[in-house]
């Protein structure tokens, strides 16, 4: 484990879960566009939860660090679009998905301070 991530390790995380929670609520309202308002509410009950949680996760890390965390909102969405909605992932989502956690890891991982 290096430094940096050791430093960030708490916010880090908590940027992890602040993207999940953003992922999910977005989808709960893909799913309220059908006209579901309960799916609707969920959604922004989720979504604020991940706002909340971000800016919690900001006093345990470095700015640099962990906002490009939040690009793993990319990821997530990939994931739950395949898993929830059927959607077909091709080589080039992946390739792009592939690239987005090495730079997540790379900038995670590299901060010199």
């Amino acid at each position: 484990m290096t430094e940096s991530f050791r430093k960030n390790k708490k916010g880090i995380m908590l940027m992890i879960l602040s993207s999940l929670c953003v992922c999910v609520g977005q989808l709960f309202w893909k799913l309220a566009a059908e006209g579901n308002i309960f799916f609707l509410l969920i959604g922004f009950a989720i979504y604020g939860a991940g706002a909340l949680i971000m800016i919690i996760a900001y006093r345990y890390g470095r700015l640099s660090v962990l906002q490009p965390v939040l690009s793993l909102n990319y990821v997530i969405s990939v994931i739950l679009a395949a898993l929830v909605l059927g959607e077909t992932i091709t080589m080039v989502k992946c390739l792009g998905v592939a690239m987005i956690v090495l730079g997540v890891c790379m900038i995670a991982g590299g901060d010199g301070e």
